[in-house]
């Protein structure tokens, strides 16, 4: 780095670039309002009319998946604790294969809308509501905080400014969603990750320029034992070892993958089985390639830095805010660039708010106001679709202005989201692969295994990991007080190092996405939310199992059909699965006996 160059600002050409965005993404919006004769109905609003393709729902599960927590957390995960963070493209294929193979099979072939009416086809209504319930919760709780937390890192970083972002993301995302429904949000994130891919390029293209070469920053990031692929401690109290990543990482993502409503309402909206599963296996390379670029970010930033490191020296307060400070760095010569890197950020923010937004309207039309109000016309639903996002939109950036003074209660609030989805993951396998375990057992199973979760989290909040257990490498700060003038080597950008603004944005500082919370000794790996999962699925199994009974085999997997040996009832008493209520006219519960 030159000595006396300093960390650029954001310029006229910047903000264009971001405005551009947001201005596509809401006209897109206001495309999907009018073509086609808009929507109609409330199958138009929330799965596109079933009449999606398998290359826009990939990319639109590449981008919902890879929020903007995982552009700026993804980095400085690879910068401080090594390229181990690439074998998560193995733990992808696994969860993708499950999600392909186990659950997306279950739910097309039943024609559901929401992923919470199998709990009521398969247990009860009981079931359905709870899941139902901890699904909103924890969806309000994660998308206001997404939305917050990377314009905080960005502000301190960039002054790019904080509340105008905030509230410009919530604002255009609803608008979008409302009017367009699925297809909007589905082909607007298609447009989002180009945007991506092109904001990592710009990056790794000019890191690789500045270093001189691709050779230069792997020989510096090896002698720096950032390339640390493998490593196979069995011990599941390491933070990256290649069990905790394949293991833990593969519960972790199949409860997103295989049955959080934002993911499987994207490819069970397509026409036909094949084009769902060959959204899933399309999907997966989508993921891969964004995986790539962000290790060579990560590569990248401790190449530059290895000699100062900007979080330790205290140019940034968070390890987030680290990918930020190198886009000013080495893009400041570049007006626009850093306008599309942030561009690439929120674009992770917009596919990750939209897709929540639609799938909350989903999950509330389909499971708390259809089974009230039978009578409503499918255009009144559609209405009340689009009334949904609005609200849901308007909670989500209210829960976003409430992050900001939440401090270290945020943090907690954050973990819920890893304490739900392990829990609702067992409930669901429990219902696919286990033919005979009944609503008592399931319900039982998940309160049992969201009280572990809870239990791992609040531990993880008061005893957090040893830095044995975590392990972070080595970083340098030496080349600040020698090679490099460190008065020159600040941002000329006002940075509100304030606690509170520290504490808060710190939430995802070991982290890639929203699960990177430390679970401490009490569960099997270092990293977030593995452990919680674990537990949780593996109660929900022990639990669940105990009461036995007989069901519609549409209502499992293909590898699970009912066991003979323990049915309540014969298996000649059940009828098709077309009486089910995913047809019209049909009952609900455990099976309906033939008249």
């Amino acid at each position: 780095m030159d000595a006396t160059r300093g960390i650029g600002t954001f310029v006229v050409w910047d903000y264009v670039v971001f405005a551009g965005m947001l201005l596509i993404s809401a006209a897109i919006g206001i495309y999907y309002a009018f073509a086609g004769g808009g929507q109609q109905t409330s199958k138009d609003f929330l799965m596109g009319g079933r009449r999606m393709t398998a290359v826009p729902v990939a990319l639109s599960l590449t981008a919902s998946f890879m929020s903007a927590v995982t552009v700026l957390g993804t980095p400085s995960e690879v910068y401080r604790f090594g390229a181990i963070f690439s074998i998560f493209a193995i733990t992808y294929f696994f969860v993708v294969t499950i999600s392909a193979e186990v659950f997306l099979p279950v739910f097309y072939k039943l024609g559901i809308t929401s992923t919470y009416e199998y709990l009521e086809l398969r247990f009860n209504k009981v079931v359905r509501l709870c899941g139902t319930v901890l699904f909103i919760v924890q969806t309000i709780l994660y998308t206001g905080i997404v939305i917050y937390a990377p314009a905080l890192a960005l502000n301190q970083v960039t002054g790019f400014d904080l509340w105008g972002a905030v509230v410009a993301t919530g604002v255009v995302c609803t608008f979008y969603c409302t009017l367009g429904g699925l297809k909007a949000v589905i082909w607007t994130d298609v447009f989002q990750v180009g945007i991506m891919v092109a904001g990592f390029a710009s990056v790794i293209i000019q890191a690789t320029v500045i270093q001189g070469g691709i050779s230069t920053i792997l020989n510096d990031c090896s002698k720096g034992g950032r390339l640390n692929f493998w490593n196979f401690d069995p011990n599941p109290l390491q933070r990256h070892t290649f069990w905790t990543i394949i293991i833990g990482g593969t519960f972790t993502w199949t409860s997103i993958y295989g049955v959080n409503q934002s993911q499987v309402q994207r490819y069970i909206s397509c026409k036909s089985r094949f084009q769902a599963k060959m959204s899933l296996y399309i999907n997966l390379l989508g993921l891969w390639a964004i995986l790539a670029c962000s290790v060579l970010c990560g590569l990248a930033l401790y190449s530059r830095y290895r000699d100062c490191d900007p979080w330790t020296a205290k140019k940034v307060s968070a390890p987030d805010q680290l990918m930020p400070y190198l886009v000013l760095d080495i893009l400041q010569d570049f007006p626009g660039l850093p306008g599309l890197f942030v561009a690439c950020a929120y674009s992770g923010t917009l596919s990750t708010v939209s897709s929540s937004i639609n799938a909350l309207a989903a999950v509330t039309v389909e499971d708390l106001i259809k089974p009230h109000f039978r009578s409503l016309s499918e255009r009144s639903l559609s209405w009340i679709s689009q009334g949904m996002s609005v609200l849901f939109g308007a909670l989500c950036i209210g829960m976003a202005a409430l992050a900001s003074l939440m401090g270290a209660l945020l943090q907690a609030a954050l973990s819920i989201f890893g304490m739900v989805g392990g829990p609702l993951l067992g409930l669901f396998a429990l219902g696919i692969l286990v033919p005979f375990a009944n609503s008592i057992g399931a319900l039982v199973g998940l309160m049992a295994g969201f009280a572990v979760s809870l239990w791992v989290g609040i531990g993880a909040q008061l005893y957090p990991p040893l830095p044995e257990r975590t392990m972070p490498l080595s970083l340098e700060t030496s080349g600040c007080n020698s090679t490099y003038n460190v008065t020159n080597w600040v941002t000329t950008t006002e940075m509100p190092f304030s606690t509170s603004a520290f504490q808060v944005h710190n939430v995802g500082s070991h982290s890639m996405c929203f699960k990177n919370l430390n679970q401490a000794d009490l569960h099997p790996t270092e990293f977030p939310g593995h452990g919680s999962a674990d537990k949780a699925t593996g109660w929900d199994y022990f639990l669940g199992i105990a009461a036995r009974n007989s069901v519609f085999q549409d209502l499992t997997a293909g590898c699970c059909k009912p066991l003979p040996v323990f049915p309540s009832q014969s298996d000649s008493q059940w009828s098709s699965p077309a009486d089910s209520p995913a047809i019209p006219g049909g009952k609900i519960g455990m099976g309906i006996p033939k008249k």
